[in-house]
């Protein structure tokens, strides 16, 4: 049988729930547990970099439907779904503006 430790399983308790709030919970909820799993992807894939405005440049720029899939693998781990999902919003132009005036300066500290 599937044994969830005690996080994953309130971050399942929590995706569960989603249905029975409104948008904005569900918003939150979401980007809360999608977190979890950007934090794993971002530790793991790109060393060195400042781990909390990447995170936060990552969650901000990904759209409604890569933020439900990084809740999801919360819940099962990362996935290569989930690093490619990422890394695309890394990617994006608005991402790297948000690297470069968020990040940039944590690694000048």
């Amino acid at each position: 049988m599937l044994q969830l430790n005690a996080h994953k399983t309130a971050l399942l308790i929590g995706v569960l729930a989603l249905g029975a709030c409104d948008s904005q919970t569900q918003d939150r909820i979401a980007r809360e547990a999608a977190r979890s799993t950007v934090t794993r992807v971002v530790t793991d894939r790109f060393p060195g970099v400042p781990v909390e405005p990447t995170i936060n440049c990552v969650i901000d720029n990904a759209t409604a439907p890569q933020i439900r899939a990084l809740a999801l693998d919360t819940v099962g781990g990362v996935t290569e779904s989930s690093i490619e999902i990422v890394t695309n919003i890394v990617s994006k132009p608005e991402t790297l503006t948000c690297l470069a005036a968020e990040g940039l300066p944590a690694l000048l500290l």
